[in-house]
């Protein structure tokens, strides 16, 4: 058996390092810029005004579904619906129908911050994590691209062309064996990764303690999410012309969407700039978050700016949208939405706890 990280050396490392601070501390003066945005516009929810045909403006509650169905064709991987407790055998059926081949990647239709993803590598994984499911949830075709970023784009209604505010490089979770330590032991040896304990040690049960050949590469987890241990990397020095010109001729596909976060999977910055080999992984709306602001170079104070930055020229859009007939969520349907959301929440956080435990057994 491995030794594991002590409670201390991880609080140690979230102390020094913000981006692991609760989201609620960091935001602390954002949601007061934002409370004063909601006074601005008449003791109301403006956001939703963003973008106004995605659900709620794709601030909560939205289903990715609806939204992938909005996208140009072929542009996203290939997504099939489920509601919630579908049968394994129903499962495979429709998969088996749609051509679909393995691996293939299981997700909630309402997501939150890569909460009950799951990688399915066979039939045999259907059967023993699709149960879990008691939630309505997608299952996707996994994307083959080995890199991703999350690009974000705004566009300003009364304006032609739209532009990019900040790119986020997602490098993933990965160890090189030595031939002499275990994957357990080459966690522990990065203070990040070793935030990751519980779950990748539930992830790998059995293996966890094998020793990984000299060189041999592990991608311990396949998901590009900060709260998931993908680490953030700004890549913003990477906007220029030509990359702002396929964002924004691809954007404009999608119906009224001014504001948000495309997550893209692709070869390499040279095809993605010809607009060939990439694929939306996610577009989300109003409740984007800048995440290039978690590259750890970047400070408490930039995270702040550009929280603010961002959330204006959210409110202009909403605005120059809501003078256009798109009304405001009213103050009683965003209380009600934030219910829904934590009560949502909730159902979410138990199909992500059954979901390790049934990788843990």
């Amino acid at each position: 058996m491995s030794a594991r990280p002590s409670r201390f050396s991880r609080f140690l490392t979230r102390l020094f390092h913000w981006e692991y601070w609760n989201m609620h501390l960091v935001y602390v003066p954002d949601y007061v810029y934002y409370a004063w945005l909601c006074i601005r516009s008449g003791w109301k929810y403006f956001f939703n005004a963003a973008d106004p045909l995605i659900e709620n403006g794709g601030f909560l509650m939205e289903s990715k579904k609806k939204i992938y169905d909005s996208l140009p064709s072929g542009s996203y991987p290939r997504t099939l619906l489920f509601a919630a407790h579908p049968s394994p055998d129903e499962v495979i059926k429709k998969i088996k129908e749609n051509g679909f081949q393995f691996p293939l990647i299981a997700k909630p239709d309402i997501g939150m911050r890569g909460l009950a993803a799951q990688k399915l590598e066979s039939e045999s994984d259907i059967f023993q994590f699709i149960p879990a499911y008691s939630i309505d949830f997608l299952i996707q075709e996994f994307v083959p691209w080995k890199n991703e970023v999350g690009i974000f784009y705004c566009r300003y209604p009364d304006q032609p062309g739209g532009f990019i505010t900040g790119i986020v490089g997602k490098e993933f979770m990965t160890i090189t064996g030595d031939g002499k330590k275990s994957m357990a032991q080459l966690v522990l040896a990065n203070s990040r990764y070793a935030l990751q304990w519980e779950a990748l040690e539930k992830e790998y049960g059995s293996t966890w303690n094998d020793v990984p050949r000299a060189g041999e590469k592990i991608e311990l987890l396949p998901y590009g999410n900060h709260a998931r241990g993908a680490l953030f990397l700004d890549h913003s020095d990477q906007i220029d012309d030509r990359l702002t010109q396929i964002m924004d001729d691809y954007c404009q596909q999608v119906p009224e969407f001014y504001f948000g976060r495309l997550d893209i999977r692709f070869n390499d910055w040279e095809e993605l700039r010809q607009g060939k080999n990439f694929s939306v992984i996610e577009l989300n709306g109003a409740g984007s978050e800048p995440t290039h602001m978690y590259d750890p170079k970047h400070s408490l104070f930039f995270a702040w700016k550009e929280l603010i930055r961002h959330h204006r020229i959210l409110f202009r859009i909403a605005r120059l949208n809501h003078k256009r007939g798109y009304s405001y969520m009213t103050f009683a349907e965003g209380q009600a939405m934030f219910r829904a959301s934590r009560i949502y929440t909730k159902k979410l956080q138990e199909v992500h706890a059954r979901l390790l435990a049934i990788e843990k057994n």
